[in-house]
């Protein structure tokens, strides 16, 4: 019975909060418990599936249409450093410049932190957060989806200090899968899909497209990769944008980086970096949005929306709503 009650005791607490005018569940501290998976549902063909610690596998439709590598839960939560969100700050205090790298364990240890979970009552979103207590920080990260657009993920840095921050901010996604990389292709020959990896950023939109030098097959054949999964993002003004997960330690180091428009032979990313000042108790809000299965015609609608300021962020959240609704 004592023991019972120990451990209910060290159990984070659950409770319904609303954000932004919608209900979720929150689970406080989050991290004091081992990393569980969850799923993530949509109104029409999206599927995810998301580890506690941010490691994940999403697509449309099946498994043969991922955006990240389909692997099984443990694989998917022993990845979560390497895969799916990633978030680095090199935040300046006085002299001094100091990294911070949210829900990662590289810095297990080194701040007061704290980490909670929220989950949309209707199942559809899910929201990470940390909040740096010896920084005076707190950053978000939600996931939700769209019928129109993919793949949603909101980002929000929060300054919870009564004076400014300067912060440079390298945030994105990793191991983005090419179209035309199934399950199975995938489980079993991954090194040889690298090799045909090619990511190229379109400069003046600012879209990633993520696709393959040629379709991978036995036969002693031509056969062109004529599709592509592709990731674009709002928000930031210019940012400086990295199709590869290279230059990582780099940014660390406090190098500067250089901007990457086509990479081949390696894991495909979607990084932006920017320097910013935050207020005083003030924000800076950004979104990252990857679909998959796109040919030709939509990547040049695609740019044509990025390049002309067609209220995207709008018709975004408005079918993003929709599909809440339904």
């Amino acid at each position: 019975m004592v023991k019972k009650e120990i451990q209910k005791e060290l159990m984070p607490a659950i409770q319904r909060v609303q954000l932004h005018g919608e209900q979720f569940f929150k689970l406080t501290d989050s991290d004091e418990m081992r990393p569980f998976f969850m799923s993530i549902v949509s109104n029409t063909n999206h599927w995810m599936f998301i580890s506690s610690n941010g490691g994940l596998t999403a697509g449309r439709k099946n498994a043969e249409y991922a955006l990240f590598p389909y692997y099984t839960d443990d694989k998917i939560t022993e990845s979560a450093e390497i895969t799916g969100s990633k978030t680095i700050f090199r935040v300046t205090q006085g002299s001094e410049t100091v990294i911070w790298e949210p829900f990662s364990i590289r810095f297990a240890g080194r701040f007061q932190v704290s980490r909670n979970l929220y989950k949309s009552v209707y199942g559809n979103k899910i929201i990470f957060e940390e909040i740096n207590h010896d920084l005076n920080l707190s950053f978000r990260y939600e996931w939700c989806s769209s019928n129109a657009y993919g793949f949603v993920r909101y980002a929000t840095v929060a300054n919870l200090a009564a004076t400014p921050v300067s912060l440079v901010l390298l945030d994105g996604l990793q191991n983005i899968v090419p179209f035309g990389v199934g399950s199975e292709l995938q489980n079993r020959s991954s090194n040889l899909v690298d090799a045909y990896k090619r990511s190229e950023l379109h400069a003046a939109s600012g879209l990633g497209i993520f696709a393959l030098s040629a379709i991978i097959v036995d036969k002693a054949e031509p056969s062109e990769a004529l599709k592509a999964n592709v990731v674009w993002s709002l928000g930031l003004e210019n940012p400086k944008r990295l199709l590869s997960s290279l230059q990582l330690a780099d940014f660390r180091n406090g190098h500067a980086l250089g901007e990457e428009t086509d990479i081949k032979g390696e894991k495909g990313a979607y990084f932006l970096s920017q320097e910013i000042t935050l207020p005083a108790n003030g924000e800076k809000g950004w979104t990252i949005v990857a679909n998959v299965n796109q040919d030709h015609a939509a990547v040049a609608r695609l740019i044509h929306d990025l390049q002309s300021d067609s209220g995207l962020a709008e018709a975004l959240a408005a079918d993003i709503e929709t599909g809440t609704q339904k």
